[in-house]
């Protein structure tokens, strides 16, 4: 039996994962949000600014049965169209006209999944998004802005299978210290932001292929 061990990061000392429940306008919809890297659950359970202490709770995720999408595999273009679905990265008339298209073009049918892999969105991803939008940010940086935006990777359990093969480690609660993993959410992102503008401004980012571009065929 394949098993992978999952954090996730929450305010909630008790947690009950369940179908159906969640925000539809979370990354990827509806669903259970978890990652396998701990240090990152613990910044994710105490990144409000409402100084009070969070949880990590453990979880082993039965993944013989399950169908996996991961993002990483199918690329960036799709993983933004994913996050179109669910979330605003702008207001804008033109964003509004283009994302549909762009969502048409590069998303994809995520109903049959058991499992979401990829990304989690965070304050530099909408940095990443509405500069893209603006056709500030060539196609070719993409996945290096987002590799430095140091975004992690979350899973999310979305099927009532998926659901009955996730199991919570028995005393595998961890409490997680504001004062400390606060402070490391907040620099990760400050890091994360200098080392975008650099890359932004630098000559890699040649700006031919831009977010316009990729509608001329339309």
């Amino acid at each position: 039996m394949e098993k992978i061990t999952l954090f996730h990061g929450t305010p909630n000392k008790i947690v009950v994962p369940e179908y159906g429940k969640g925000e539809e306008k979370h990354d990827y919809g509806k669903g259970f949000y978890l990652t396998e890297s701990i240090d990152l659950a613990k910044e994710w359970a105490v990144c409000r600014p409402n100084e009070e202490n969070g949880f990590v709770h453990q979880y082993e995720l039965e993944t013989d049965e399950l169908k996996i999408l991961s993002f990483q595999e199918e690329g960036v273009l799709a993983w933004l169209a994913e996050l179109m679905k669910h979330r605003d990265a702008s207001d804008s008339r033109r964003y509004r006209m283009l994302s549909k298209k762009f969502i048409e073009r590069y998303g994809v049918n995520t109903d049959k999944y058991d499992v979401i892999k990829g990304w989690r969105a965070n304050a530099s991803y909408f940095y990443i998004a509405k500069e893209f939008v603006r056709d500030n940010i060539d196609m070719d940086i993409l996945e290096e802005l987002l590799s430095l935006g140091g975004l992690g990777i979350q899973y999310c359990i979305k099927s009532e299978l998926a659901f009955s093969k996730l199991h919570e480690v028995e005393n595998g609660l961890q409490t997680v210290k504001y004062d400390e993993f606060n402070e490391k959410y907040n620099q990760r992102d400050i890091t994360a932001r200098q080392k975008m503008y650099e890359l932004v401004d630098s000559d890699a980012n040649r700006v031919t292929k831009v977010f316009s571009t990729l509608f001329e065929e339309l």
